[in-house]
């Protein structure tokens, strides 16, 4: 999927003059010196400058793509390290190993753990030159100029920080962002409705007639908002805050949850895209708890699969891109390029054909078919065939998209992954439930 990348916190190439003074030399241009002088035709130099930047990024497979990277290689000149880790991983790496990365793809959930380590600069927000056309899902906390929910780390909590030094969130807008968003999605489950039939509740996934056909994420931090889901569609929870659960409703999820592995409910439990393709492409799986490019992907291979609205509502998460605290100069210059590409268009539409939402949506429709728009973003039928982001037909004409348009299925968010209070608790439960 990617290169690893080193561990070396060695910078590399470049001269170390920050974009700001290079801007400030340009507009001194008319023959006087200021500061380090006046350099003619500064814009090429920074483009060439720019082009010997190597950037360490690392993160979830989601989104760290070779292709990313390659196009990002294209356009911009920098070269793009990338190393998909699993979503544990990611944590500790950014806590523990701060200077073996430049850019890190981070889930929001992941924040409320990296953020007191200090290896996270805030970002300036002056800086992002889209900023206000991010989705105010981010920015704002509202969707169409309503609240969207707020069970569970919705980004909207974490999203600013108090200073450009700040290690704490701040609750109203600043200056200073910990994410520039990237993806991010309504989750719910996937079943093969050739095999499954149809279906409306959460609670399906521990239906008896499902026996031995099951499986759910073995990411404790978010397979157990899937069992929240479960839980409570069963009737068997009631949550206050189903992100933020007290050991009791730990306790009592876990319960249900262990009843049903020991009766043999589940097939397995998954960790990887990979895995969650295989299992539901061989069929040893029929419902699971699944991501959308992973629908996409078993689509792809010409097996029926179905991302399910369900009655409940769905179960929500986003990813950005921050920045190393160690990062400065012309490194960190190329990142903020790095990143405002990012939100230019191309990579939108990108992941968009993969199931996910971009974060700025009108660039990401310039870089669309009106027929593309209107199936993933709009709910419309499918004027011609559906292609992945690999030019694979995914979905006939006429299809119509699980759920339907953006607004209806991110409306219909009941939660967003999270992480508890109690969570070396909850982790400690869910280990056990593995293993019993």
């Amino acid at each position: 999927m990617a290169r690893r990348d080193r561990q070396s916190g060695q910078r590399r190439g470049g001269t170390g003059l920050s974009r700001r003074k290079m801007l400030k030399g340009a507009a001194a241009l008319a023959g006087v010196a200021a500061g380090w002088g006046a350099i003619r035709g500064f814009p090429l130099i920074w483009a060439q400058n720019i082009k010997n930047v190597t950037l360490r990024q690392f993160g979830t497979g989601v989104s760290n793509i070779n292709e990313i990277a390659a196009k990002a290689k294209e356009d911009l000149g920098i070269t793009l390290e990338m190393a998909a880790l699993d979503s544990d991983a990611v944590v500790q790496r950014a806590v523990t190993q701060p200077r073996s990365f430049d850019v890190i793809d981070s889930e929001y959930w992941m924040l409320a753990k990296i953020v007191p380590s200090g290896n996270l600069q805030p970002m300036d927000t002056e800086k992002i030159k889209l900023f206000d056309k991010i989705v105010p899902i981010f920015t704002k906390g509202e969707l169409a100029g309503k609240p969207i929910a707020s069970q569970g780390t919705a980004p909207f909590k974490v999203s600013y920080l108090s200073g450009p030094e700040s290690k704490e969130f701040s609750k109203m807008p600043t200056r200073w962002f910990t994410l520039v968003p990237t993806i991010y999605n309504a989750d719910t489950l996937g079943i093969r409705p050739d095999l499954v039939g149809k279906i409306d509740s959460w609670k399906e996934l521990l239906n008896p007639k499902f026996k031995g056909k099951a499986s759910i994420l073995n990411i404790s931090s978010i397979g157990i908002m899937d069992a929240a889901m479960v839980c409570e569609s069963m009737g068997e929870v009631k949550y206050g805050d189903k992100g933020n659960m007290t050991k009791e409703e730990i306790d009592k999820t876990m319960k249900v949850l262990t009843e049903a592995k020991k009766a043999g409910q589940f097939r397995a439990f998954w960790k990887t895209f990979d895995e969650s393709v295989n299992l539901m492409t061989s069929g040893e799986v029929v419902i699971q708890s699944m991501w959308s490019p992973a629908v996409t992907a078993v689509r792809s291979k010409g097996v029926p699969c179905e991302y399910v609205a369900l009655k409940e509502g769905y179960r929500a998460w986003a990813a950005g891109l921050g920045l190393s605290k160690a990062l400065s100069g012309l490194e960190r210059d190329a990142a903020y390029e790095y990143i405002n590409w990012y939100l230019s268009g191309w990579v939108g539409a990108f992941l968009n054909r993969q199931g996910y939402y971009s974060a700025v949506l009108e660039t990401a429709k310039a870089n669309m078919t009106a027929d593309e728009w209107g199936y993933w973003m709009e709910g419309k039928p499918a004027q011609s065939d559906i292609k992945d982001p690999f030019g694979k037909v995914m979905e006939k004409a006429g299809a119509v998209r699980d759920g339907g348009a953006f607004e209806t299925r991110m409306g219909a968010v009941a939660c967003w992954n999270a992480v508890m209070d109690e969570n070396r608790y909850m982790v400690q439960k869910w280990n056990e439930f593995v293993a019993a």
